[in-house]
């Protein structure tokens, strides 16, 4: 799943990524904290796809890491990512405050 913090520091999910290779899911395990009491997430549900009733069985985590992942243009109307976005590689170096906040959609 992923997040972006938007302009009143509220954490947005936007989307979510293809599924990880075995080693690539290994080594963000490593990099990921349990969530906390309070995760803003809590109680939300989450399809496993587009269009799709299906839901996921997700874990929360402390939304600490950053990813570098690739996407098309595609957003709903809430702005969320249409299609899965492309794995490219966890970003331990880089902070979450230097992330662009999330913005509404240009429509």
């Amino acid at each position: 799943m992923l997040g972006r913090y938007d302009d009143e520091g509220r954490l947005q999910y936007v989307g979510r990524t293809t599924t990880l290779a075995r080693q690539a899911g290994a080594a963000v395990a490593g990099l990921l904290a349990a969530g906390r009491r309070g995760h803003p997430w809590t109680g939300w549900s989450f399809s496993a796809g587009w269009g799709s009733r299906e839901q996921l069985d997700v874990t929360l985590v402390e939304p600490q890491l950053v990813v570098e992942v690739g996407v098309d243009v595609a957003r709903d109307a809430s702005g969320r990512w249409r299609h899965p976005a492309r794995w490219y590689r966890a970003r331990p170096d880089l902070s979450r405050a230097g992330v662009p906040r999330l913005t509404a959609p240009p429509y």
